[in-house]
C-alpha cells in the first residue's frame, strides 16, 4: 500500500503497480546463491485472505457492512461466507491519530486478532518499521530511529520486534505469518538499511527474523517485495540478502495486474521463490472497484495461476473501505448500498 493512495491523491497505486511484461533476466544471479527446489506444498490447503486493517478504525467511525443480501453484519462473518480463512494486519511503530494514516499500533492490532481468531481466521501480521506508511516507493525509519547509527538501529530493531510479538503473544494472537518489512524492494529504515548497502539492511531484517522466531519459533517469516514483473529488481534484493546471509521462510509479493497479465506475473514469483527453495503466496491484490467485473475476473485469474505453480495463497487489500472513510478506490464494497460488490465473488469462483 502507498501513502499516497491512502490519502486519495498522488500517484495512485495502480499506476505503480500497474503490471507490464516481465523483464529479461535469468535466475542465474540467484541460482548462484541459492539452491534451485521446487516451493514447497502448502500444509493446509490454498490460504484466502484478506487485509481488513482500516477495519477498527472504520467501525470506531460508525462504518458497518451489509452482506449480499442486504443484511449488516459483522465484517469478519461477511468475508467467512466467502470462504475467507486469513486476516493481515499492519503495524506501525509509532503511529498518529489519523483514521486512515495511523493507528495500527500494536495493542490495536491484537485487539482486533481476537476478534479474527475467535472467528476462526488465521493471522498475518505485516510490519511496516515507519511510523506511516512504507511501500514499493517509500521506505523511512520510525522518527524515534531516524538518527541512529546501524549498530543502534539493530538494537531498537531487536527490542521491538521482540516487545510487539511479546504483546501479540500475550493476548493469544501469534501469527501464522509475518512480514518483515512491506514491499521492501529497497532495503527498510532507509538510508541505513537501504537494498545498497546490502549488509546492513540483511543485519536489520535478521534482527527482526530472529527476534520473531524467539517469541513464536512456528511463526512463518517472509520477505515482501512489490512488482514481480521486474524480475531483475526482485533477483538484485534477493541475490544481495542471500549473499549476506539473510535469514527467511517464505517469499510474498504485491501484484495489481490484470488477467491476462496474471499467468506471467505470477511465474515470475515462482521462479524467484524456487531459485531459494522458498514456498510463496501473493500477500496483496486488488482492482478498481468501478470496473468490478474486470477485477474480478483478475482476482479468478491470480488464484488459478497461483494454484497452477504451487503459490500457497493470496490476500486482497482493503477490500472492505468505503468513502467518504478513504478515497482509496480499489476496495470491493460498495459505498451507497455497502453491499459487497461482484469482486468478492472471484474468491468462490476458482
Amino acid at each position: 500500500m502507498s501513502p499516497t493512495h491512502a490519502s486519495g491523491s498522488g500517484i495512485s497505486r495502480r499506476t505503480l503497480l500497474k503490471a507490464t511484461t516481465a523483464t529479461a533476466g535469468a535466475i542465474a544471479t540467484a541460482a548462484a546463491v541459492g539452491e534451485l527446489a521446487a516451493p514447497a506444498e502448502a500444509a493446509t490447503g490454498f490460504v484466502k485472505g484478506v487485509d481488513v486493517s482500516w477495519a477498527p478504525q472504520m467501525e470506531a467511525r460508525g462504518y458497518s457492512w451489509k452482506n449480499a443480501s442486504g443484511q449488516t453484519q459483522d465484517l469478519l462473518t461477511i468475508l467467512k461466507g466467502y470462504g475467507i480463512t486469513a486476516v493481515r494486519l499492519r503495524t506501525f511503530v509509532n503511529p498518529s491519530g489519523d483514521p486512515a494514516n495511523g493507528h495500527c499500533s500494536i495493542n490495536e492490532v491484537a485487539a482486533y486478532a481476537k476478534r479474527v481468531k475467535a472467528a476462526g481466521m488465521s493471522i498475518m501480521l505485516d510490519y511496516m518499521f515507519g511510523d506511516t506508511w512504507n511501500s514499493v516507493g517509500v521506505q523511512n525509519p520510525p522518527a524515534a530511529w531516524k538518527n541512529m547509527s546501524y549498530s543502534r538501529m539493530v538494537t531498537a530493531m531487536s527490542a521491538y520486534v521482540n516487545q510487539t510479538m511479546t504483546v501479540m503473544k500475550n493476548n493469544d494472537v501469534l501469527p501464522t505469518w509475518v512480514q518483515i518489512g512491506n514491499e521492501i524492494n529497497s532495503g527498510i529504515c532507509r538510508p541505513v538499511g537501504s537494498v545498497s548497502n546490502p549488509a546492513q539492511m540483511t543485519g536489520l531484517l535478521n534482527a527482526a527474523y530472529t527476534q520473531v522466531k524467539a517469541v513464536s519459533p512456528s511463526t512463518t517469516v517472509c520477505i515482501h517485495l512489490a512488482q514481480p514483473q521486474k524480475y531483475d529488481v526482485m533477483t538484485t534484493f534477493f541475490s544481495r540478502y542471500a549473499a549476506n546471509g539473510g535469514k527467511w521462510d517464505m517469499s510474498v509479493f504485491s501484484s495489481y495486474g490484470s488477467a491476462d497479465l496474471a499467468p506471467g506475473i505470477v511465474a515470475n514469483m515462482q521462479k524467484i521463490s524456487a531459485a531459494y527453495g522458498k514456498p510463496f503466496l501473493q500477500s496483496e491484490f486488488g482492482g478498481r472497484v468501478d470496473r468490478a467485473s474486470s477485477t474480478q475476473a483478475a482476482l479468478v485469474a491470480y488464484i488459478k495461476a497461483l494454484k497452477a505453480n504451487g503459490g500457497q495463497g493470496i490476500f486482497y487489500w482493503e477490500p472492505e473501505c468505503m468513502s467518504p472513510f478513504t478515497g482509496y478506490n480499489m476496495g470491493a464494497w460498495d459505498s451507497s448500498t455497502k453491499r459487497p460488490t461482484a469482486i468478492m465473488n472471484g474468491f468462490t469462483q476458482a
